[in-house]
């Protein structure tokens, strides 16, 4: 198989008929490596991580990045086409949005400025292992540039910055017994109902930063306990993720969720980015679009940009409300509004 990068909606096809669940994006980084080297472009690539760079002598650069991964299938591949969408696993997130990248970086031939293009693994799973945060402590002049331009999906507007995550783990210890003696016990589980209520009332904070208005999430999402049908259980688990506002810290947002839940232990956390939309680069990305910008609801590896002092932006097309569902779909109109406006914009 040969992807051709002549046509980004066709190439969206493409990409999504190759599988990349997280950790199995060898075939299509494979493919995606020898179409750009067909292209012309030089490839530097570490793991399933590829990035190719112009060198034309401009005074700023501009990187648009995308990852080669998606979730688990849901019987969502290949893809399929209809009433003017293209239907399948990763098509709003963000294999669309990587066609873009990759069409752009084949036939944008004479940029006002300099183009780094990044196709990288493992956005979809923890932070240990993203391919961004292995190329940032690696290859970090890789990642330079006066603009980041994420293509996650956002209905081909500009969102602004990304909120914070974390995870934290409640434990409840009991007492086992039979079932039939449940007396003789402590149910850990039915201690978690309290926990439980705290989160079924607590009031999410909605904050507005330059002009952006962020809304914050704390929730249940996973739950464990028991061990046989007779027995009261001694222990039980409950996982909590927060979304926080980027005005907060990871160590602000762990603090606040001790204020609201009690002791609990920390198993996962990144920062957000604050919007910035000050910075001139960004400024002028936003001039040219045309839109008014929005906060970004979820985590984006803008926030991985932020740290290392780059100006970053998520835009690209795809309903980020359809992102990860059997469902998911992209509309071929936004494919080409996103790749007619990231042309015009990087062509001057």
């Amino acid at each position: 198989m040969v992807l051709d990068l002549g046509d980004p909606v066709a190439l969206t096809r493409a990409v999504v008929d190759v599988p990349s669940v997280s950790g199995d994006e060898t075939q299509l980084a494979d493919l995606v490596a020898a179409a750009l080297d067909a292209a012309g472009l030089t490839v530097e690539r570490a793991g399933n991580n590829l990035v190719a760079r112009t060198h034309l002598g401009r005074d700023r650069r501009v990187l648009l990045a995308g990852h080669l991964d998606t979730v688990p299938i849901a019987d969502n591949v290949p893809s399929r086409t209809a009433d003017g969408r293209i239907y399948g696993c990763g098509t709003s997130d963000m294999k669309s949005g990587l066609a873009v990248l990759l069409h752009l970086a084949a036939t944008v031939r004479e940029p006002t400025s300099d183009v780094t293009v990044i196709a990288y693994d493992c956005e979809e799973v923890e932070a240990a292992r993203n391919g961004l945060a292995t190329l940032a402590r690696d290859h970090r002049d890789w990642l330079d540039a006066d603009l980041a331009i994420l293509m996650e999906p956002t209905n081909a507007a500009v969102e602004a910055g990304c909120q914070g995550t974390l995870r934290v783990r409640l434990a409840a210890d009991g007492h086992r017994a039979h079932s039939a003696r449940s007396w003789l016990g402590d149910n850990a589980i039915h201690h978690l109902a309290t926990p439980l209520a705290v989160l079924d009332a607590y009031e999410p904070r909605v904050v507005e930063i330059d002009g952006c208005t962020y809304r914050e999430g704390l929730n249940a999402v996973g739950i464990a306990g028991g061990v046989a049908g007779n027995v009261v259980p001694d222990e039980a688990e409950l996982v909590v993720n927060f979304r926080f506002a980027p005005d907060r810290s990871v160590e602000q947002a762990y603090q606040h969720v001790v204020g609201v839940l009690g002791p609990v232990t920390l198993t996962d956390a990144s920062e957000g980015a604050l919007p910035r939309l000050d910075q001139l680069a960004a400024a002028a990305f936003i001039t040219a679009t045309g839109t008014t910008p929005v906060a970004k609801y979820g985590w984006t590896d803008v926030a991985r940009f932020a740290a290392l002092g780059i100006p970053a932006l998520n835009y690209g097309p795809g309903d980020p409300n359809l992102a990860h569902t059997r469902e998911e779909s992209v509309d071929i109109a936004q494919i080409r509004t996103c790749t007619d406006l990231l042309r015009a914009y990087l062509t001057g």
